[in-house]
C-alpha cells in the first residue's frame, strides 16, 4: 500500500543537544494530541469510512502523520544524543532518562505514556470527521506552545513545518466532512443507517 523513502519528509538537523527542550518535544510523540495518536485515529477510522473519496482523505492524512512521527522522533534523538550525564541531571529530561536512558519512548510532556485512549473512534461518519478537525487544532496548538518555548532555530524550523501541515491535514478533513455532508441524506445527517434513524423518531 504505501512506499517507504529512506529519509524524513523534512530534515531535522540539530547542531546543540537540549536534553530540556526534548522532555517537552516528547509530548507530539506520545502525547494526548501527538503525532502517535493522529496516525493511528485516521489510520483505523478508515475502515468504516462508507466512501473512498474519504477513506484516501484519512490514509493520506494518517500515513502523514507516520512520517511525522519520524520527525518528531529525529528531533527527540538529536536533542539528546551525546549527551552526559551531568547535562541531563537537574532537568526534566532526568526521570525520562531514568527509565529508557536516551532511547525514543511515546510519553506526554506531563510524564503519561502513550494510551489508546487519546484515539477517538466511533464508526460514525460525522462524529469520527469533527474528531479529526478537532484533533489537528488541538495538535496546531502544541505546535505553537512548542515554538513559543524554543529559541534554537533548528528546532523551530521542523516544528514550523509539523505546525503548517497540521494545518494543511485541518483543510483536508474539512473537504472530507463536506464529501459526507453531500452524501448523506438530508434526513439522516446524523446517522448512516436509516432504519436506526426512523426508530428514533417513533
Amino acid at each position: 500500500m504505501w512506499t517507504y523513502e529512506k529519509s524524513l519528509q523534512y530534515p531535522v538537523k540539530i547542531k546543540n543537544p537540549n536534553p530540556k527542550l526534548a522532555s517537552l518535544i516528547i509530548s507530539q510523540l506520545g502525547g494526548p494530541d501527538g503525532e502517535l495518536a493522529a496516525s493511528m485515529r485516521y489510520l483505523n477510522q478508515r475502515y468504516a469510512m462508507p466512501w473512498g473519496e474519504v477513506t484516501g482523505i484519512l490514509t493520506d492524512v494518517g500515513t502523514e502523520e507516520l512520517a511525522h512521527l519520524e520527525m518528531v522522533a529525529a528531533i527527540l534523538y538529536q536533542l539528546t544524543r551525546n549527551v552526559s550525564e551531568e547535562e541531563i541531571a537537574n532537568t526534566p529530561f532526568a526521570p525520562y532518562f531514568v527509565d529508557h536512558t536516551t532511547g525514543i519512548y511515546p510519553i506526554a510532556a506531563s510524564g503519561v505514556p502513550f494510551d489508546m485512549k487519546y484515539v477517538g473512534i466511533k464508526g460514525d461518519v460525522i462524529t469520527d470527521l469533527n474528531e479529526d478537525l478537532a484533533a489537528e487544532q488541538k495538535a496546531r496548538t502544541t505546535y505553537d506552545n512548542l515554538i513559543r518555548l524554543c529559541d534554537d532555530p533548528d528546532v523551530r524550523d521542523p516544528l514550523r513545518y509539523l505546525r503548517e501541515r497540521e494545518i494543511v491535514h485541518y483543510q483536508r478533513f474539512g473537504d472530507a466532512l463536506r464529501i459526507a455532508q453531500e452524501k448523506l441524506d438530508s434526513k439522516n445527517f446524523y446517522a448512516i443507517n436509516p432504519a436506526f434513524d426512523k426508530g428514533c423518531r417513533k
